[in-house]
């Protein structure tokens, strides 16, 4: 099934690891095959790896974007998804951490981040630090 991606002027996603630029009109992109694609606003910098969510977010962020490197993030994840499931009893926090994992294990990236997105949503609820994320994702 195709990706249809509307662009702002000047907006920035990376494809397949590739980073993009949208020109200076607005812009639409059809991608007719699988490929990893996350839009800025979904991009998180290891600089903005502050806080227990954003521990769990980023590892499977990098999975995402490089699949073959996913082996090297794996221990990460796993370990930052077992830390922040000893702190919460939320029973939604923990449901999209089982989610996360299940997707991990699955290799289905875009859905694990789409379940870690929800972690930080959660945290950034609670007046945690902010992650640097502007809203939610919209892919596969």
């Amino acid at each position: 099934m195709p990706l249809k991606l509307s662009l702002r002027p000047g907006e920035k996603f990376v494809l397949n690891g590739a980073v993009v630029q949208n020109g200076d009109r607005r812009g639409v992109l059809i991608l007719q095959n699988k490929a990893s694609v996350l839009r800025e606003k979904d991009i998180m910098q290891a600089s903005d790896v502050v806080s227990p969510a954003t521990r769990i977010y980023f590892p499977v962020m990098m999975m995402y974007l490089d699949e073959n490197a996913a082996p090297k993030f794996y221990d990460e994840f796993t370990r930052r998804v077992s830390e922040f499931m000893s702190a919460t009893r939320n029973p939604q926090a923990m449901a999209d951490c089982v989610a996360a994992s299940r997707h991990v294990l699955a290799r289905e990236y875009y859905k694990a981040l789409m379940a870690a997105r929800k972690l930080v949503d959660y945290e950034e609820g609670l007046g945690h630090v902010a992650s640097g994320l502007q809203g939610g994702g919209e892919q596969d």
